[in-house]
């Protein structure tokens, strides 16, 4: 398990921001990388990632099938991306000068 950054022990407890057709709610939630920047133990920032239950978390990842395109998913994600971020700002994890 990596490091549990504050932005990582953040998504203890919240909705998942993805919101797939499959989305199994709040219990499961992790923060999901989606950045480019990433693979077999390589991770992008912490604020490149959003709020995903296991099943969700699953569709990103490419370990469930899922109805949408590569390019659905793409947005879908930055949708989530935009949901996520506000939260990190409301809770002041994002901070701007």
């Amino acid at each position: 398990m990596g490091k549990q950054t504050k932005i990582t022990k953040s998504a203890r407890g919240e909705d998942c921001t993805l919101m797939l057709d499959n989305c199994s709610g709040s219990e499961t939630v992790v923060l999901c990388h989606i950045g480019k920047n990433r693979g077999m133990g390589i991770k992008c920032g912490d604020h490149f990632a959003v709020y995903a239950c296991s099943s969700c978390h699953d569709v990103i990842d490419g370990r469930a099938k899922s109805r949408f395109t590569h390019d659905e998913l793409s947005d879908i994600k930055l949708i989530a991306l935009e949901r996520t971020q506000q939260k990190f700002i409301d809770k002041g994890l994002m901070v701007f000068p």
